[in-house]
This record gives C-alpha cells, structure tokens and sequence, in this order.
C-alpha cells in the first residue's frame, strides 16, 4: 500500500498525462537527473484554466510541482499553481516563444498564505455571478458579443473579461460600467468558439471528452474540404462540433486519404466496355475499391471492381479497346483453384460440426481403458500361476 501512494505522488510530481486530465500538463523527463531541478531559477506557474505564465524565483524558495505561490502582477499579485519547474522549463519557453528580458520578467514573492488562499478562493465564487451581469449589461448596450467567462485576479484587483465576437467591437462604454459596477481593474480578451468549448469542457459524439478540453493546445483552422476528401456527407448537424464549429477531428486523417487518393483513377472518366458505358459512383478509399454505375444521376446496375482494375481498363480505352465486361476477367484455371480451396473449406467446416465427433473420442478413452484392465488380469494371472510363489505358500 505503501508502495502505491508513494507511486501516485511521483506521477503527480512529474506530471505525467495519466495523472489528470490538464491539457497543459508536461511530463518533466529531466527530473531523475542529478541537479536537474537548479540548472534554472525560472519556474511555469498555471493560472485559472489554460493561462499559463514563466516567473523568476529570485528569492531561491523550495518549490515544487504543484505549490501554490502569489507571483508579480500588475497591479497588486495573482495565485497560481507551479506546474514545471528545472531544466524542462527554459525548453518550453522557447517552445512558446517567450524570451525573457528585463521588462517582461515577473517575480515570485512568496508561497501563499491562508489569507491569501481565502481571498483567492472568495473572488474564485464570484466569477460565476460576475459573468452573468456582464452578459446582461452587453445585453442592455446591444453590443454584437458573448461573455464566455471571467476571471478574477488573486488579490481581486483587476478581472479578466472573455468575450467572443464575429466583428469588432467598440466596448469602451462596456468597461466603464464593468468599472464602475464591480469596482476593479476591467481587462477584455476575445477568445474562438473552439477556445470557449476548450474552456467549459464537455463530452463529444464519440463519447470521449472534447479534444480542445483535454489535450489540444493549438487550434488549426477546418474547412469542408476535409470532409470532401474523405468521402464524408456533408451534413452540417454531424459535421459541427460542440462549439458550432466544423470538428476539430477532420483534420487528423485527410493527409493519410489525400495521399490515398493520389494512388486512385480519377472520378471523371468513364470506363468503356462492350456492352455499356460506365460511370463513377463512390470509392472506398483505404480499400481501394471503386463502384461504378451505368447511369450518372443515380445507382444503376453498380460494379465494384478494385483500383488496378480501373487503371488497366483506362489504358485499353486509350488503345481503343473495350473489355467484354467492367468486372476482373479470371483465367479458368484460376476460376477453378479458387472454386476447390473454396469446397475443401467447406469440408474441413463440415468435419469439425460432426455429430458423431464425440463418440469416437468416447470409443477411443473406453478401448485404452479395456486395454489397460485385460493387462491388469494377465499381470496379476501371472504372478498367481508363477510355480516358485506357490511352492514359497505350502512351505
């Protein structure tokens, strides 16, 4: 048991992605170095959700994963979560570009009281509230914007406003009133509708918590063309995501399909043969398998044939010959290999269904076992009729 809790706390110290399901968790291989943890004073402090900032611990503390510290902001100091610390931390911050210089290098005070946990926590509770009377004071202004949610500083100075808006939005008043109803430092962050579905989290059409909420980082644009490569209906209703947004999932296979795709004829042409003209309907792209109708507006007397299949009857069209028929033309000798593996298939099924198959197994255990008793009898005849025992009895 002992064993088992220790283990749980070296996965939380480490970060390991089994250990929670923060998407901005980094798994810290450096830690089992020597000195791993001194090689740098920088640390990787997590804020509320997926704000996440480098801070200079210029005061030397012990600090480790998961302590929570009050660091430098401006004005007055945030609560945050320490999330990496060592070596690890000066490769990802040239990961995400930051380069650390005299005016954007903020410092670390202190490990946090519990004051200072009390007051992070009283502000956390009012967010919720906050949020909603933003949105109705957006409301009131007619101002073309959602407020998806709001987060307050540590020390409750100022509040982080995140709004989503198609256009731009002049919310100068907006902040005046922010201002002068919650009476604090009022700054406004517009945010996509795939970061807001990151944000609230929630479970997809897969069953599977949301991509954005879990492990995504970044998000890359998706278009319909994604669908169109891989064959997909466009129906907006199964196409869009939680967020309203094109799924962020189609964009993880088309490279392998366009590259498939590449491999296949193309759709335009007919393929000719003796008794019709034949045109494409659908592909089964991985399989490699093409199906093709006699009609072109709807499915008439379809054929699948394989991709190879297409391609050579394309080459006899250039030639100027049509085959008999769309279908693979089998030699008949192939015809008959293929018709006798088939029947001793079928056979060796039959064999193994027999109904008598456990009474020869039966027949088998009960001949041993007459065989085994017959020896028994001429073993134990033997030793009574042996002459040199009976004469060792009368004596």
């Amino acid at each position: 048991m002992d064993f088992e809790s220790n283990d749980k706390k070296w996965l939380t110290k480490n970060g390991c992605c089994c250990a929670g399901k923060n998407q901005l968790n980094v798994y810290n291989w450096l830690s089992a170095l020597p000195d791993a943890e001194k090689l740098t004073n920088y640390v990787e402090v997590q804020f509320k959700n997926t704000r996440k900032g480098y801070f200079l611990n210029s005061n030397g503390l012990e600090l480790a994963k998961g302590d929570m510290v009050a660091v430098e902001a401006s004005p007055g100091h945030d609560i945050g979560e320490i999330t990496l610390t060592g070596e690890l931390v000066l490769w990802q911050m040239k990961k995400t570009g930051f380069k650390p210089d005299g005016q954007n290098i903020k410092r670390i005070y202190r490990k946090v009281r519990p004051a200072d946990m009390e007051k992070y926590h009283e502000y956390k509770n009012k967010e919720h509230e906050t949020m909603l009377k933003a949105r109705k004071i957006a409301e009131d202004l007619k101002l073309e914007m959602k407020i998806g949610d709001v987060e307050y500083q540590g020390d409750g100075n100022k509040a982080i406003f995140y709004y989503i808006a198609n256009d731009r939005v002049d919310f100068r008043q907006l902040i005046k009133i922010l201002a002068d109803t919650f009476h604090v430092r009022i700054e406004m962050k517009q945010i996509g509708a795939r970061q807001e579905a990151g944000r609230i989290g929630g479970l997809g059409p897969c069953g599977r918590p949301l991509c954005c909420s879990t492990w995504m980082t970044n998000f890359v644009s998706v278009t319909t063309g994604a669908a169109r490569y891989q064959d997909i209906s466009l129906n907006p209703q199964k196409l869009a995501g939680q967020c309203a947004k094109l799924k962020c999932c189609l964009n993880y296979e088309v490279e392998t399909y366009v590259e498939s795709q590449k491999k296949l004829p193309s759709k335009e042409i007919p393929l000719e043969t003796q008794d019709s003209t034949y045109y494409h309907f659908k592909t089964d792209i991985l399989k490699r398998l093409l199906t093709y109708s006699t009609d072109k507006n709807f499915a008439a007397n379809l054929v699948v044939i394989s991709a190879q299949r297409a391609f050579d009857i394309i080459n006899m069209n250039k030639r100027g010959l049509k085959p008999t028929n769309l279908a693979e033309e089998e030699s008949a000798g192939k015809k008959d290999k293929n018709t006798a593996d088939r029947n001793k298939e079928f056979q060796n099924v039959v064999g193994q269904d027999s109904l008598t198959r456990f009474d020869k197994e039966n027949n088998r255990k009960k001949n041993a076992n007459g065989r085994k008793r017959d020896n028994t009898r001429r073993n134990f005849n033997k030793k009574n009729n042996n002459p040199r025992r009976k004469d060792e009895n009368k004596s």
